[in-house]
């Protein structure tokens, strides 16, 4: 036995050794590995983002964020978009817990009120929505009551959004226009229902919840392919206006996530995910696959908010495996394409997330902004 294991071993152990010993320039034909691509690190892309629009956009003077980036602000009807820029900077917090951005806090939720003619007061309901969905999120990071009293205040007049008289239910868009019922002032007026509902468990705001879920569906969704058209007007026979924006279908996901979290039924879940199915397919750009240019102005701000509700959905649980994969492959997507394509100089973003080269607003930054900071997630 020994005998036979030499005669194997010793010209194997002599050929490995004149391997060893020749010239380097077998180890010079082997192939080069690929280099690897490099890991995006989001949350640095982020940062830089949220900075630019403290940076460009911040009026430290006043206390609110600017219209355009390095210029005074001379926007006199400006209001929601604040709820939107504010809500990126309690993303940044949430990511980095930086005294700076939490300094912003409290002269924002002073600055907006003095902005607004020194009252949180609008003739829109829906932009009342905005603002009152900020203080929530900024009461529930800070836990200070004065943010929830703020957010109350709003609450107990966007409630006089509900009337019967026209389209049979549904939350008006204007207080002069009570005829006027929008997916725009429903799906927003539903999540603070169920937000509220959450902090203060008063019955009233989940049947709230529920009534304006129930009517939105039935006037405003196209359960067959998950469309969410953009208004009733119960002026002219009830008819309906079938244009349909990221915005909408960004608050419906919205409104179905938290019933669900609340509730557990599907319902909700399936139109949630509906929602954004639809949204994916027919409402991105084709090129690029990436959501689409909405323009500037009050359309700038569009991507954003379907994206902040997307993100809360695509973090549930209870989202099918396959869905989550697809979901976060196109958010994530969404995000490559920013990067590589979109940004501007100084890290400001235009309306066209594939050209660097579209119109800058305070709308279309913050957009991109809230895509930045949810990719940065680490649960996502």
């Amino acid at each position: 036995m020994h005998n036979i294991l030499k005669v194997f071993f010793v010209p194997l152990l002599c050929s490995l050794v004149l391997q060893g010993c020749g010239s380097s320039s077998s180890s010079e034909d082997e192939p080069t590995p690929a280099p690897q691509p490099e890991q995006t690190n989001w949350k640095q892309v982020a940062e830089q983002a949220t900075q630019a629009l403290v940076t460009h956009f911040w009026n430290g003077r006043e206390g609110y964020f600017n219209s355009m980036p390095d210029v005074a602000d001379t926007q006199q009807n400006q209001y929601w978009p604040q709820a939107h820029a504010m809500d990126v900077v309690i993303d940044a917090y949430l990511r980095t817990g930086s005294a700076g951005y939490r300094d912003l806090f409290d002269k924002w939720h002073e600055g907006i009120k003095k902005k607004a003619g020194n009252s949180y007061f609008n003739d829109f309901y829906d932009d009342e929505e905005w603002i009152c969905l900020t203080m929530l999120r900024l009461y529930d990071c800070t836990k200070e009551q004065k943010y929830l009293d703020t957010a109350q205040l709003l609450w107990d007049d966007i409630q006089n959004a509900w009337n019967t008289k026209y389209c049979g239910g549904g939350m008006a868009w204007r207080k002069s226009q009570p005829w006027s019922k929008n997916a725009c002032s429903n799906g927003p007026a539903g999540i603070i229902a169920a937000r509220m509902y959450n902090i203060l468990h008063k019955a009233s705001d989940l049947d709230l919840a529920k009534r304006i879920y129930n009517w939105e569906r039935d006037n405003l969704y196209a359960p067959g392919t998950g469309a969410v058209y953009d208004s009733m007007n119960g002026q002219s026979g009830n008819s309906v206006t079938t244009w349909v924006f990221t915005y909408n279908q960004g608050t419906f996901v919205g409104m179905c996530y938290e019933l669900f979290k609340i509730t557990g039924e599907t319902l909700y879940l399936r139109d949630a995910v509906r929602a954004s199915s639809y949204t994916l397919s027919s409402l991105s750009d084709l090129t690029e696959s990436v959501l689409k240019d909405e323009g500037t102005g009050d359309g700038g701000l569009f991507k954003g908010i379907f994206v902040r509700y997307f993100t809360l959905l695509i973090q549930e649980p209870q989202v099918e495996a396959s869905d989550k994969t697809r979901f976060v492959a196109y958010l994530k997507h969404n995000a490559e394409v920013l990067k590589e394509k979109g940004l501007q100089a100084q890290y400001l973003i235009g309306s066209n997330w594939a050209r660097n080269t579209s119109a800058i607003d305070l709308g279309t930054h913050v957009s991109g902004c809230v895509l930045l900071e949810a990719v940065a997630l680490d649960t996502l």
